[in-house]
């Protein structure tokens, strides 16, 4: 159901770039000629114990829709829901997590809203400003492209192994690491690239925004999951079956269109629906320029790792491994990282 279908036509607002009737990551409004202003909304429970960490991690992921977009952040508001029994120093932990990750990216907070609730919520409405010829969006990938990841995956089943008591401390502070990574470098890189095809790896995990970018732009995608990075713990924990709620979801919502080469196992299929959290960018690149970003990506410490390509199609194939068509150039590049 689409509530506000049709409400709010093109027609009548020639200014908004991208609204309603895109499932791009953030809304985009003309400013002028050259500028569009880029404006986005998340925020979501905690996903782990430490405040200060909840609202890094919150404040990253916030951001990110920006990122994915190919925009900088100008400012930002607090949104949080917070009970009335909790110390008032959490709270104001919560903050300065999200306040100091703000200020890494160069931004500001400029206010914000509270209202109180049963459970912690918090997380930002974040306004960012882009170029019309550098916009990201899910609409532009062509076949041929190939598709570069910029984090790994598996932050859904690490931290519900947390909530379950069941996570290692070393695999917890490596997924709290990279939840807390902005994706500011991946996103100046695209967009000194060129790169205008893209999205952001969040809650409905790796197939189900790959998927979004496959029908914005009407192609097909082939992933290679020999070259996919997860998380050091994330095979254990998916034995397991630590996955959030929002993977079981994922599975059932997107795959009925995704089509699985004959021998990869139901855990390996599942961490690729697992829903994540300030997960990394997935840019379609043309083959020419992969180099170029790949190289950008050593130099600036990015990490990077080539997972599949754009195809002819409607749906995503999920094939074991990497094609023998794919340039041994790329294939060896001194940036392209790959573990388990």
């Amino acid at each position: 159901m689409r509530p506000l279908q049709g409400l709010f036509p093109q027609e009548d607002y020639p200014d908004l770039l991208v609204g309603l009737g895109s499932p791009d990551d953030a809304a985009v409004w003309r400013l002028n000629d050259e500028q569009a202003l880029v404006v986005t909304v998340d925020f979501f429970t905690p996903v782990v114990d430490t405040p200060y960490e909840y609202g890094v991690i919150a404040a990253a992921n916030a951001l990110s829709d920006l990122y994915a977009m190919g925009a900088k952040p100008l400012f930002a508001l607090n949104v949080a829901a917070m009970p009335v029994n909790l110390p008032a120093e959490v709270i104001a932990e919560i903050m300065r997590g999200g306040a100091d990750k703000v200020r890494e990216a160069g931004a500001a907070i400029a206010g914000g809203h509270t209202v109180q609730d049963e459970e912690p919520k918090y997380g930002l409405v974040a306004i960012g400003l882009a170029q019309h010829e550098s916009l990201i969006t899910k609409a532009n990938a062509k076949v041929g492209d190939l598709l570069v990841l910029t984090k790994p995956l598996g932050t859904g089943v690490t931290t519900t192994a947390l909530k379950d008591g069941a996570c290692a401390a070393e695999d917890l502070i490596q997924v709290v690491e990279w939840m807390s990574r902005l994706n500011r470098d991946a996103a100046e890189m695209a967009v000194a690239c060129g790169i205008t095809a893209g999205t952001d790896i969040t809650g409905f995990g790796f197939l189900g925004h790959a998927l979004e970018l496959a029908q914005a732009s009407e192609v097909g995608l082939k992933l290679w999951l020999s070259s996919v990075p997860f998380f050091q713990g994330a095979l254990g924990y998916a034995k397991q079956g630590h996955f959030p709620g929002g993977s079981n979801d994922n599975k059932l919502f997107f795959g009925g269109r995704v089509q699985f080469e004959t021998g990869i196992d139901e855990y390996r299929q599942m961490l690729l629906f697992d829903a994540q959290t300030s997960g990394g960018l997935l840019l379609a690149i043309r083959p020419e320029m992969v180099d170029r970003f790949l190289t950008a990506a050593k130099e600036k410490n990015q990490p990077a790792w080539l997972v599949g390509e754009v195809i002819a199609g409607e749906a995503i194939e999920v094939t074991q491994a990497m094609p023998q068509n794919i340039p041994e150039s790329l294939q060896e590049h001194p940036n392209l990282m790959f573990f388990k």
